[in-house]
């Protein structure tokens, strides 16, 4: 009887180890996809994408909701240099729901325009 109740809860703790796992897993894999399309809209910024200030968005095959937003960096009045582009920084948001939380992630870079 003592042989069987270890048993059982033995049974119990690694079904519960391996439904995290699992959970983990697929939570990880949703991470990388997004890491992953916000890496190729950042690439597609001056491609696709225009390099204007602004936000574009819309929703990838996968049911990924994303937005790239693009905002002009300015220099403060005391700068003593011009710079030879007009530098921006473009910010790629990717929005997801998991089991009912929403999940984000973003990634920046800084990229070159023509000057202003």
């Amino acid at each position: 009887m003592v042989a069987f109740a270890i048993l059982a809860i033995s049974l119990g703790v690694l079904l519960q180890i391996f439904s995290r796992a699992t959970l983990t897993a697929a939570t990880t894999s949703q991470y990388v996809q997004a890491a992953s399309l916000a890496e190729s809209l950042l690439n597609d910024v001056d491609v696709d994408i225009p390099l204007l200030e602004g936000a574009v968005s819309d929703r990838s095959e996968d049911g990924f909701d994303w937005e790239v937003t693009i905002v002009r960096v300015e220099f403060n009045e005391e700068a003593f240099f011009e710079p030879p582009a007009t530098p921006y920084r473009v910010n790629a948001t990717v929005i997801w729901d998991d089991a009912g939380r929403t999940r984000h992630l973003t990634l920046s870079t800084l990229r070159l325009g023509e000057k202003l």
